[in-house]
């Protein structure tokens, strides 16, 4: 039987994993919404270098997603 100290920590791991996929999924919805933004926008007239700080902001967010994701499977241990 694991002592309480091991257990503790193990419930404090489970819990900062499950945070950081939901912010992944957060992040991901995010730059969706705003991938459709820019979609609309362009089809309602808008022209990619007006969006393109918008279209900057996405490329961000996904490189930032992706790290985040990447730490999150490279700390989480195989069931």
């Amino acid at each position: 039987m694991a002592g309480q100290p091991l257990v503790d920590l193990v419930d404090e791991v489970s819990e900062e994993i499950t945070i950081m996929k939901s912010a992944t999924t957060l992040i991901s919805g995010f730059g969706q919404r705003l991938a459709d933004a820019v979609a609309a926008a362009l089809a309602n007239g808008a022209t990619a270098e007006e969006l393109a700080p918008l279209t900057d902001l996405k490329a961000e967010l996904d490189s930032t997603g992706n790290d985040l994701a990447a730490a999150v499977s490279a700390n989480t241990p195989s069931a």
